[in-house]
């Protein structure tokens, strides 16, 4: 890369990073580096983030991630792991039915039984 583009990417850097031109070409192909790197490592973030909150979803009416996420394959219900997160978040009652519907198709995910004081209402 030429000294000018160097340059403008070194821009923001601080201390002689951004005006020596040696330490800064260091720092510029160092930030390639990670920038390069952080995107894989974003969508491997972002799937692991959706995961959580369909597990917590799910947990909520008795049944867990795995048995849930089977349960639709069996059913051939194709909503990726965005969307199914996005569901247990803000329509709670729409992911209910999906929870209901992967309980009938999978028989590991039983209902789950009341405990405590609520036995005996």
């Amino acid at each position: 890369m030429n000294k000018d583009k160097i340059f403008k990417l070194a821009k923001g850097f601080r201390g002689r990073a951004k005006n020596c031109i040696r330490i800064a070409r260091e720092r510029v192909e160092k930030a390639l580096q990670y920038s390069y790197r952080d995107r894989r490592t974003k969508k491997r973030d972002m799937r692991s983030l959706w995961i959580e909150r369909i597990n917590a979803g799910t947990r909520l009416h008795g049944v867990n991630y795995g048995n849930f996420m089977h349960g639709l394959v069996k059913e051939n219900i194709q909503l990726n792991r965005k969307v199914l997160s996005e569901l247990s978040m803000h329509e709670p009652y729409s992911f209910k039915a999906l929870v209901d519907i992967s309980r009938t198709a999978f028989p590991g995910n039983k209902v789950p039984k009341k405990e405590g004081l609520s036995n005996l209402i």
